[in-house]
């Protein structure tokens, strides 16, 4: 398992669980939308968070709500570029990029990121090679079809098995257009593609991802999944959200992608105090 993730001039410890927190930079994102479109706005939330112990900061420029329109290259560069820039040059923060645009992969690289998180896996025409180019490391998340259509009617017979089937064929085309094992994280995609049903079993069987060796990342936070299970609105979502990263924490995953970054420190801290209390124990020797 990768312990330690080059991000392009910073180095990530994956010994022990992080946080990654959100920053969306977009008019329309389900939970926070248009609250850090400004450029002073975003950098102001991003300290805070740093402040309150995220490890990575994910910046988003493109929506990828179900039912969410498509922006173009230059609105989502416009966006993302000069707070990736300001980011990494003023706040020396290790800054992931949530993109799945080509255009927008090579711009960030330059501009000081240090991780793509892309839901659609580099399966847009040109990503990889961007991807490779970029020689950063690379977030690879489950969803079938596309943002706008992905919850119209979603079927598996087994989502964990194919989510880890799905996630097995990105890492080989990962593999064969130069990226390396050592330059990829998982995220199994909860919310994108998936029923209430699917997202409870997916997380009871998070654990099935460690067979796959790589760092699993999960993006549980205030998603509509809780609104449907105990008819809370986003308003209300922050105990079940840190409830589902404990337990992803338990199960193994090893970056937990939250809006709300200092309670889920606090989480996923008590969490790995616990885990690192239960392993096997010497017993004295009585006779």
């Amino acid at each position: 398992m990768i312990t330690r993730l080059t991000c392009g001039a910073r180095t990530l410890d994956l010994s022990a669980p992080l946080v990654m927190g959100i920053l969306n930079v977009t008019p329309d994102s389900f939970s926070d939308g248009g609250r850090h479109a400004s450029l002073s706005d975003a950098l102001r939330h991003g300290e805070r968070m740093l402040e309150e112990g995220a490890a990575i900061i994910d910046v988003g420029g493109e929506s990828t709500r179900p039912g969410a329109a498509p922006v173009s290259v230059q609105q989502e560069l416009d966006r993302v570029v000069p707070v990736v820039e300001a980011l990494a040059r003023d706040l020396g923060a290790v800054v992931s990029v949530d993109t799945s645009t080509p255009e927008v992969i090579r711009e960030v690289a330059g501009a000081g990121a240090g991780l793509i998180n892309d839901v659609r896996s580099l399966r847009r025409p040109g990503a990889l090679r961007a991807a490779a180019d970029s020689g950063l490391p690379v977030c690879l998340m489950h969803m079938l079809g596309e943002p706008g259509d992905m919850q119209n009617n979603p079927h598996y017979d087994d989502v964990t098995g194919e989510v880890i089937t799905f996630l097995e064929a990105r890492i080989q085309a990962c593999r064969a257009a130069g990226i390396g094992r050592e330059r990829l994280l998982l995220d199994p995609g909860f919310g994108f593609a998936k029923t209430v049903t699917h997202n409870l079993r997916l997380l009871a069987e998070l654990e099935r991802l460690s067979a796959l060796e790589l760092p699993v990342l999960v993006g549980l936070s205030r998603k509509s999944l809780f609104g449907k299970v105990l008819n809370r609105p986003v308003r209300e979502r922050l105990p079940a959200s840190l409830a589902a990263a404990v337990m992803c924490v338990e199960r193994g995953a090893l970056i937990v992608r939250a809006h709300d970054v200092k309670e889920t420190v606090d989480s996923v801290r008590f969490a790995r105090a616990v885990l690192s209390e239960s392993g096997p124990r010497e017993t004295m020797d009585e006779s």
